[in-house]
């Protein structure tokens, strides 16, 4: 009896655009940009570059669409609790935010991308809008709003940013050295700094050693909401 002919495995899924979406953002996760080829995801998908460049035309616009399904899924998250005041609004979409870029360590990379080069993307008007309609909802004045939302986005992106890289290089540099570990080795560099060329350095190396990054993150927050309701009384 002659051999059967090898057949290839069959899809059992339907190729779909949310479907390799997905699969680069797995990608993403686990191997970072540069992991992210068309190559790999044909390998993922058991399927022929033609199909997928049926759907996404290029590397470019996978990355923008996989920033855009987690951003979206982060804002849409239901939280654990139900915010009731603009405040409680603007502190729960920071921390998923924060949440996202820590999760996803390749995003912050791409959502500073994103704002410089193609602002008109869905992703920045998305964070605007998602912060700006609290930031409208404390009854500020209007010729306010972009001044105190920007602050808010810059500074949610850039601090959630930070502390992603942080966790990354953690993760490669000092693969055996805890976070605690790290922190006390730090602050006691500090301590030991030039008490003449860094005063203050030296006084807060205690704080370092002991705060916590998502406590520190959403302190952050606060301290820019009452500094726009303070400059900017609310109308009513």
């Amino acid at each position: 009896m002659p051999p059967r002919p090898h057949r290839t495995p069959r899809r059992t899924e339907a190729l779909t655009r949310e479907r390799i979406i997905d699969t680069a953002v797995e990608l993403l996760d686990t191997a970072g940009e540069s992991g992210l080829t068309f190559r790999a995801l044909t390998q993922r998908l058991n399927t022929g570059p033609g199909a997928i460049y049926w759907h996404v035309a290029n590397k470019t616009e996978l990355l923008d669409a996989a920033t855009d399904t987690v951003i979206t899924t982060a804002l849409t998250t239901h939280p654990t609790h139900t915010p009731t005041t603009p405040h409680d609004h603007i502190h729960t979409t920071a921390l998923s935010l924060y949440h996202a870029i820590d999760h996803h360590p390749w995003l912050a990379t791409q959502l500073a991308t994103q704002l410089s080069r193609n602002p008109a993307q869905p992703v920045t008007p998305r964070i605007y809008e998602s912060i700006g309609q609290q930031v409208q909802a404390l009854g500020i004045p209007q010729n306010t709003w972009f001044t105190a939302t920007s602050a808010l986005v810059h500074y949610i992106l850039g601090a959630a940013g930070q502390n992603a890289t942080n966790a990354t290089h953690a993760r490669t540099r000092t693969p055996h050295t805890t976070r605690t570990e790290f922190l006390d080795t730090t602050s006691t560099a500090w301590q030991q700094l030039d008490p003449d060329t860094y005063p203050f350095t030296r006084a807060i190396a205690d704080q370092l050693r002991h705060h916590d990054d998502q406590t520190e993150f959403l302190a952050g927050i606060t301290l820019i909401l009452t500094g726009i309701t303070t400059l900017h009384p609310p109308t009513g």
